[in-house]
């Protein structure tokens, strides 16, 4: 939520959730941006692309076929991401509304790079791309 709260991106959490949105822990780790970020929680995928509508949706796994950063973002693009634990499932990847696979480059033999982080790298490559559009500091250029 810290991230969304300040890039102004939007967050789309999807049941059944691996945590409770109202634990104290949750909000002494970062959760307390709440009231700054836009979120909905959303009962199934199916729910969130029917009450979204998503133009363009990038699936984020370790074996995507392209690297997420020869990506040309737009501005509504929807990045998916699973859970750190396991990822993103092979069904949901290859639902015929995934416009493509993507992953972040890491050296082998290790596990992977936590979720907050990707989201974070991917997050920001797009807003870079955008010249981060309403930020107090907007490229110049």
């Amino acid at each position: 939520m810290r991230l969304c709260a300040v890039t102004g991106c939007r967050l789309h959490l999807i049941e059944p959730l691996g945590f409770d949105l109202d634990d104290a822990k949750l909000r002494r780790a970062g959760m307390d941006y709440r009231d700054k970020a836009t979120f909905n929680v959303h009962s199934s995928l199916d729910e969130w692309r029917s009450a979204e509508k998503p133009k363009r949706v990038f699936a984020f796994t370790v074996d995507g076929e392209g690297r997420y950063d020869d990506t040309s973002y737009q501005e509504g693009d929807v990045f998916l991401f699973g859970p750190e634990s396991v990822g993103l499932p092979d069904v949901v990847q290859a639902l015929p509304w995934v416009n493509g696979r993507l992953r972040l480059p890491m050296l082998p033999d290790v596990r992977s790079i936590n979720l907050s982080n990707s989201a974070a790298i991917v997050v920001y490559e797009a807003w870079r791309q955008n010249g981060f559009k309403g930020s107090r500091q907007q490229a110049v250029g």
